[in-house]
């Protein structure tokens, strides 16, 4: 073993000891494998050296160490993507059955669900990193990100728990009408014309109509097809109903399906950051969107605890000193020997959390 500085560490180098912040938190595990964003964050936490191992003997504690961590992680991670993909699969299979004129197999997509929600345990909707995937695909992929994210937001909201269940139903089912849209429409990248804007705007629609004879789900989850595009003012489609018109579940699934649909890539744009995705909401909850449940959703998604380290936009790595709820997203964040103050430098915006205090 021996003690290197953090700026002459080289990628690679693998750590022989826990690495510990001055407030007494794991900021890295004994055995991870230095990179270049695990030098910025250990010279933003103020760490001179850290130890590592040598080409002695004592790397090979390190690599069955690493081997069983690695085994217990990778298992960990196995059982939220096999849940993810075989609850994805069945959405690919389940999604043209209503036009074709079958029936739905809610119970297979009842237990898929729960069992995708008991692996979820760990499921934070600013932390999820969406794989790239197909546009032919990304319908099935977001109703799943949809339907795990209304979920929480029910369960953070204080919905009864026997809607928890319906709510994530409302949110996985919520798009289902675009499979009577042509793909083509659905996946072009250049700007649509006022006849394919008609057409998107008719998938609510046609989602309640494919719903609404299904007996197995209850009303909220037909009428979250139909409203999760309406807003309070009464400027959405495709009824241009108003706040108290619109379901509750409707409303859940239009704060999910936004930050979903903004903090993804698609063919034709990149991904927003979570917390400028987050700014828009709080910005939409001002007669676009229900202000509670917005509130709600901000308030469960930013609650950081002080020494939280975040890299901001334009690169650079600090910690979280205080937050100010009335400006949740927009933290001070000490970088070196400056405090940045997002609320006032409105210019720069939190990119993503490093790692946690």
């Amino acid at each position: 073993m021996q003690n290197v500085g953090v700026s002459h560490l080289k990628p690679g180098s693998k750590l022989s000891e826990h690495v510990i912040t001055r407030r007494g938190t794991l900021l890295f595990e004994k055995g991870r494998a230095i990179t270049e964003t695990d030098k910025e964050i250990l010279e933003a936490f103020l760490i001179p050296s850290v130890m590592i191992f040598d080409s002695s003997d004592q790397e090979k504690e390190w690599d069955q160490s690493e081997s069983e961590e690695a085994a217990v992680t990778f298992q960990g991670k196995t059982d939220f993507d096999l849940a993810f993909k075989e609850m994805r699969s069945l959405l690919r299979k389940v999604f043209p059955l209503p036009a074709a004129g079958q029936s739905i197999p809610i119970l297979d997509i009842r237990n898929k669900l729960i069992s995708l929600i008991e692996a979820a345990e760990d499921y934070h909707p600013l932390f999820c990193d969406p794989e790239a995937v197909r546009d032919e695909d990304y319908l099935f992929n977001n109703s799943v990100y949809v339907g795990l994210s209304s979920y929480l937001l029910a369960k953070w909201h204080g919905l009864s728990e026997k809607e928890h269940l319906q709510v994530a139903l409302a949110g996985l089912l919520h798009d289902i009408g675009k499979t009577k849209i042509d793909p083509a429409i659905l996946e072009k990248k250049a700007p649509l014309t006022s006849h394919e804007r008609e057409e998107i705007q008719r998938h609510p629609t046609y989602g309640y109509v494919l719903l609404k004879n299904v007996a197995a789900i209850n009303e909220g989850v037909k009428l979250a097809a139909l409203q999760h595009h309406e807003r309070e003012d009464g400027s959405g489609y495709p009824m241009r109903v108003k706040g108290d018109k619109i379901h509750p579940y409707a409303k859940i699934v239009a704060i999910t399906d936004i930050f979903h649909a903004m903090t993804s890539n698609r063919g034709y744009k990149r991904a927003d950051s979570p917390y400028l995705v987050l700014d828009d909401l709080h910005q939409e909850s001002f007669g676009k969107l229900d202000p509670a449940l917005v509130r709600t959703f901000i308030e469960k998604m930013t609650q950081f605890s002080n020494g939280t380290l975040v890299k901001i936009s334009d690169g650079r790595i600090g910690e979280i000193i205080f937050t100010d709820r009335s400006n949740p997203t927009r933290p001070m964040v000490k970088i070196g020997d400056i405090i940045v103050n997002l609320a006032q430098e409105r210019q720069f915006y939190i990119r993503e959390v490093v790692a946690g205090s």
